[in-house]
């Protein structure tokens, strides 16, 4: 199992939403390459960016500070927030991003799903943020009628080979992961699942890597020190 830890961006600054929730913000650092660089100095290879405003309002507002971290330390930068078209996604992959990962738009923009997928293949993942086991979109603020199983077949069935899959309710609430939401998922499918939302210790990443997901994202836990970078990366070794 990968780590990626995880900055999430606002206003060029590294910041923590509270379940998603943009009046419940904590700004951990006003330079988010200095938490990027630590990210290094931990042995880590992969980095999870978000571009919350993006997320908010479109476009690509933390660019330069995106392509700051990728260009000064080497990781392998995948970005989410806000990627609701084509010429976003050309944006970042042609600057030097490894893999920009598509949420509200996968769910209510099937073609430009298939174009994406079609034109750059596993370069393309899907964030699917999950709430009470439907799908929430447009930065977790409003839930659909899609199922979580139905839409990984639907994922499946287009040739999406990535899902960063968030439980809403244990983002940033430090309660520890939904260990039986990712079990079943993984089970009843073939996709490289990313496990995202309420790591909380070493313990979750023991869990999680017992399932053989792809991956899973430190978030807070990182921040706050609950967990530490160095042993998550000893324990799934």
């Amino acid at each position: 199992m990968l780590l990626f830890p995880a900055i999430d961006l606002y206003e060029g600054k590294a910041v923590r939403l509270f379940k998603g929730d943009y009046n419940q913000m904590t700004v951990y650092s006003s330079e988010p390459l200095t938490v990027a660089e630590d990210f290094v100095s931990c042995g880590m290879r992969h980095i999870h960016l978000v571009d919350l405003e993006g997320a908010r309002d479109g476009e690509t507002p933390n660019l330069e500070t995106v392509l700051k971290i990728k260009k000064s330390t080497g990781l392998f930068c995948e970005i989410g927030g806000g990627i609701r078209s084509m010429h976003v996604i050309d944006r970042y992959l042609s600057a030097g991003l490894d893999r920009v990962i598509l949420g509200t738009a996968a769910v209510t923009d099937e073609k430009l799903l298939l174009d994406a997928v079609d034109k750059y293949g596993d370069k393309i993942a899907v964030g699917m943020d999950i709430l009470n086991g439907n799908v929430a979109i447009k930065g977790w603020r409003e839930n659909t009628s899609v199922k979580a199983e139905d839409f990984m077949r639907k994922l499946r069935g287009i040739g999406v080979k990535y899902v960063i899959c968030t439980d809403i309710s244990r983002d940033g609430a430090m309660q520890g992961t939904n260990r039986g939401l990712y079990q079943k998922l993984s089970q009843e499918s073939d996709i490289y699942i990313t496990a995202s939302g309420g790591v909380n210790g070493l313990d979750d990443i023991v869990a999680l890597n017992q399932m053989n997901l792809y991956a899973a994202i430190i978030g807070k836990a990182y921040y706050t020190g609950s967990l530490d970078l160095r042993k998550a990366q000893e324990a799934i070794q």
